[in-house]
């Protein structure tokens, strides 16, 4: 029977008082009951809407449909018939601007949640189910990939279910990416990425860590160990920064760096190898959702006052809505319409001081959005000993510097064909972040798929 509520069924979560003091998950999942309510709400439409926003086109109405009738080990195995990464997307994707964008339920209320249904599938079945691993016979081909992100991962599971022999090769020592280093505990509990990689494993990928390509092999010494094609998937973590006055300073950190030693190298827990500063006041630089990580991050580390500088409005913040509400409910400070125009330090060379100047909004740039302007004779000083830069990232130049007939564009980003991933080196495929700039895991996903059906056609025609 069809649930005609306008609302989604809520999702438990932690109390906000409670959460930004502790690295563990904020949402709590639904029950089965509330899985099954929620999946009854889906009118399974003739013409599936929703399945064209999905990058990596999961069958939604398929799969809502097996849950709503309680059938959660089949509605796990329809989404992994094109999504290899089911509990990550259910977590981090942007559903609000993708497949739930297009839900006809949106029109008079709210769209069914569908990625709170993914992600209740993925890990109802990583908790009841034991999966039998399915290994496809060996064509005797070899396909390099380089980067365990986002993109490398989805491409490396369609390629070994083709009989490819695949090999990843990761610059860091764990396996992961962006999703290891990059997005919080909190947000994405690391066991459920080993446990996705794990999968990947047991189907013969090899994972080779602490290789760092453009340094220890390049491109052309991939190809001659055997490599019949390469999938350069090694994201963007080359990290921007303003380039005003004090950006040298002790106490100032990308938001990369920052969040790196949190989230790989574990920095929040007691004796962590890998230090941070215990910081009183922070000011994040930004934003987006890497921003809103690393402000968030910042107080469960335990500063007390956390403040996001933005230049526009909170109607241009270009993190999901989601991240935002939750900064907010934990105490999140936002100063808007804020710019800084320089770090100030003590006579130690130490971060105590944010110098910015207030901002209005003018006529739309290129980007579209309206242009921040300065407003004369608005500085001010916000007290703070800890500054992180979050205003973008780009690829490493390592395999670019290395690889002279890659062609890239000026912000250092591969060129590579849209549709396939196709670089301008032959037997060369690239997607992700290292071809798009920083963007969402789920787009680094469709990206990989795509690239592993163009290799898959390409080795063939070199038969």
């Amino acid at each position: 029977m069809a649930n005609m509520s306008l609302k989604k069924v809520a999702i438990p979560e932690q109390d906000p008082q409670v959460r930004n003091k502790n690295f563990e998950e904020v949402s709590l999942g639904y029950t089965e009951e509330m899985a099954i309510e929620e999946a009854q709400r889906c009118l399974n439409c003739k013409h599936k809407p929703c399945v064209s926003g999905c990058p990596v086109n999961v069958k939604i109405p398929e799969f809502i449909s097996l849950m709503a009738e309680g059938k959660f080990a089949e509605a796990y195995e329809k989404i992994t018939e094109t999504n290899s990464l089911p509990a990550v997307c259910g977590r981090v994707c942007p559903q609000e601007s993708q497949c739930e964008q297009k839900c006809v339920r949106g029109i008079k209320g709210e769209p069914v949640g569908i990625g709170r249904l993914e992600r209740f599938a993925a890990d109802w079945a990583m908790a009841n189910v034991k999966k039998a691993v399915k290994k496809t016979p060996k064509n005797g081909k070899k396909v390099a990939i380089i980067g365990s992100g986002p993109s490398g991962l989805a491409c490396a599971g369609d390629l070994i279910k083709l009989g490819y022999d695949v090999t990843i090769f990761e610059a860091f020592h764990t396996a992961g990416g962006v999703l290891v280093y990059g997005i919080p505990e909190f947000r994405l509990p690391k066991k459920l990425v080993q446990a996705e990689i794990d999968g990947l494993l047991a189907q013969g990928v090899e994972i080779r860590t602490n290789m760092v390509i453009g340094k220890i092999l390049t491109i052309d010494e991939i190809f001659e160990e055997g490599y019949s094609a390469i999938f350069i998937g090694s994201g963007a973590g080359l990290p921007s920064f303003m380039n005003i006055p004090g950006e040298n300073l002790n106490g100032v950190y990308s938001a990369n760096e920052y969040l790196t030693r949190i989230n790989l190298m574990k920095a929040y827990k007691e004796n962590a190898l890998t230090p941070i500063m215990k910081s009183t006041s922070v000011a994040v630089v930004g934003g987006g959702n890497v921003a809103m990580d690393a402000a968030r991050c910042a107080k469960r580390m335990g500063a007390e006052n956390v403040y996001i500088i933005y230049r526009r409005s909170e109607v241009e913040l270009p993190a999901r809505k989601e991240e935002v509400h939750h900064a907010k409910e934990e105490g999140i400070i936002f100063k808007l319409l804020n710019n800084p125009t320089r770090i100030l330090g003590d006579e130690k060379g130490w971060v105590n001081g944010i110098e910015c100047i207030e901002m209005e909004l003018g006529e739309p740039d290129a980007s579209g959005r309206r242009r921040p302007v300065a407003k004369a004779g608005s500085e001010h000083t916000i007290d703070v000993d800890t500054v992180i830069m979050s205003i973008g990232t780009s690829p490493n130049p390592l395999i670019r510097s290395t690889t002279p007939d890659l062609e890239t564009n000026k912000y250092g980003c591969i060129i590579a064909d849209e549709r396939t991933g196709q670089t301008s080196k032959e037997g060369v495929f690239a997607g992700g972040d290292t071809v798009t700039g920083a963007a969402t895991v789920i787009l680094a996903m469709g990206a990989g798929k795509a690239s592993a059906a163009a290799i898959d056609e390409y080795i063939k025609s070199k038969k």
